[in-house]
This record gives C-alpha cells, structure tokens and sequence, in this order.
C-alpha cells in the first residue's frame, strides 16, 4: 500500500510517499517539500501571524493533492513544535482543517522523540543493544534512550537550531560574546534534561538523526547522501569541536560552499553544532553515528504496525480530492 506521511516542522514541511505493507521497509516513492521557517512568522506575543498561516494552509492544500494524484491510500499529518509552541496553535490547526479539510496531529516532544527512536531501532535492530538518540530540529532539541522499541526516557528542550540562531546568533558573522553565550545557555538548558537519563545504563550506539546532523557529518568528512543510506557515517566529538569553531568564524554564504550544507539550513548551522558539541558532551561520548531514518520513518512504521494488530483500516474517501481555499472560505 502506499502511504503518505505529512511532516509540519519548523524549517521545512515535508511530504512522503512510502511503498510499504506490513513486515516490509517502507520504500520511498515520492517527496514533495519546500522551506517553511514558522517561526520566522512568530509574532512578539508567540501567535503565528496570517502570512505564515497562509503559507502553510497553502502547502498542505499542496500536499493533500500531492497524495491523492499518486493514489496514496492513506495520510498521516502531523505538526511538531512551531505550531506546539505558539500562542494560536489551536487555532492555527483549526484554520487548517477548515481550508483543507486535513487534521493535523499535534506531537508532544516526548512522542516526538519516542517516535524517532522507534525508527532508530527498526533501523539498527536488536543487536544495537541500549540506544540513546539525538535530534535537531528547528525549535527543539529531542533525546530518547532505551532497550526496547520504545524508550524508556524520551525528552524535549526548546534548543532547535532555528530558535536559537533567531534569539542569539543575529550578527553574520557572530561575535564572540554571542556564541559565548549561546554556549552558556545550551549547557544551563542541557543539564537538566541529561540528567534524567542517570541511572539508565551506557548506550551501546548514539544514533544522531535530523538533517543538521547529516550536514556536520558531511562537512566532517562522511559519504554524501548520494552513495546511499546503508553507507556508514559518523560523527566525531573532536571533529564537531574544530567545525564549530570554524563555523562561527564564517559568514552564511561562505557556509553555503560547505559539503551537504543547503542555502536553507546554512544561517542555523553554528547553532546546530553548538547543540551537537554540548550533548556529546554532557553524555561523555566522543561519537555518534547518523541514521538515516527519523520521525516520518517512525510514525509510518508505526502505521504499519497497528494495520497487523487491527487489519485493514477504514480510509479516508481514498483522499478524495480537497476543497479548494476559496471553495473552504
């Protein structure tokens, strides 16, 4: 069957479309996605003001005929911390089930992080042993360590890379009392969350998910995407040290000649390693290594999942196609 899964975050809004059944790897059929920064339409009050809400009831009507044009049987949508953590959010969900006739799931960040984790271990399997996974978004941070399927800690801090560059990095380049700072801050807002995962036992593999990983692998000497996903990467502390450093000496467009390193993700880059650098840290591992599976992969393998326990589901009119914006108005 073929599945779509609809990925709201806060840098880009993603739609794929996966071939899968149950018991099967689900097998990319098709993407559809564009840059989609919600947080840089966050008004001082934290609301998403009416442009970024049409930005996004316009993509998702995008996505939804995306979908029903490729027959896909099924739609999973959800929406992770921009719409979380906005004033409107309820109403923001609202003005988009009004205009595109979707639902648009809203994550916690500890389901989000659980999520994740439970693709990284569909992905490495049981010989893994214990797993401790990290992931950058663009406004959270999310951790998960566990043994089994799930996670037995499954936590969220608000230091996504876009956040923070929005709220700390405003100078291009930085100054050095900005990352400082920045610095000071990470480690304050890191060590509470760590510490919850005491007592856990070591983690076997540290599994890094989210693309600001694959960029800081890629600009520290990984395989490019292009020599496929089963390709081995990692990512070492002591290479993430010297890259964070260089990288808050550059301004974004020299950031941009960088190996994996997208014109959309090149401003939040700084961040995302100073985050990255802080949690191997705190963990007291010197490296991790990347997973190309995340939340989608989650979420879909999830789906599958329940079809075996619940059999067949009853969908939607077969993504009957949606009403237009006018027609919604």
């Amino acid at each position: 069957m073929r599945l779509g899964v609809l990925d709201i975050g806060s840098n880009t809004v993603h739609l794929l479309l996966v071939d899968a059944h149950p018991g099967a790897r689900p097998v990319p059929f098709a993407s559809h996605k564009r840059p989609l920064s919600l947080v840089q339409y966050l008004e001082p009050d934290g609301s998403i003001n009416d442009a970024g809400q049409h930005e996004l009831t316009e993509f998702v009507l995008e996505a939804w005929e995306f979908a029903a044009r490729h027959k896909a049987e099924d739609l999973l949508a959800f929406c992770t911390s921009a719409i979380r953590e906005a004033t409107n959010g309820p109403e923001v969900l609202a003005r988009v089930k009004h205009e595109t006739t979707v639902t648009l799931q809203e994550l916690t960040g500890s389901e989000e992080a659980s999520m994740t984790f439970f693709a990284v271990r569909r992905w490495h399997g049981w010989g893994a042993g214990p797993i401790l996974n990290l992931d950058i978004g663009g406004g959270s941070f999310e951790m998960a360590f566990g043994q089994d399927e799930l996670p037995e800690v499954a936590t969220s801090v608000p230091l996504g890379a876009s956040r923070l560059t929005r709220d700390w990095l405003s100078e291009d380049p930085p100054s050095a009392k900005s990352v400082k700072e920045l610095r000071r801050y990470i480690r304050a807002t890191l060590k509470p969350a760590v510490r919850e995962f005491d007592g856990l036992g070591r983690a076997n593999v540290v599994a890094g998910t989210s693309k600001t990983f694959r960029s800081l692998a890629r600009i520290a000497g990984a395989a490019p995407s292009a020599a496929g996903p089963y390709v081995k990467r990692e990512l070492q502390a002591s290479d993430l040290g010297v890259w964070a450093q260089r990288i808050s000496a550059m301004k974004v467009e020299d950031r941009l000649h960088l190996p994996g390193v997208s014109e959309a993700r090149a401003h939040q880059l700084l961040a995302g390693a100073l985050v990255a650098e802080a949690a191997l840290e705190l963990f007291k591992f010197k490296k991790l290594r990347i997973c190309p599976w995340a939340l989608r992969e989650g979420l879909i393998l999830r789906r599958l999942d329940q079809l075996v326990f619940s059999g067949p589901l009853e969908l939607a009119p077969h993504l009957a196609p949606p009403q237009t914006v006018e027609a919604a108005v």
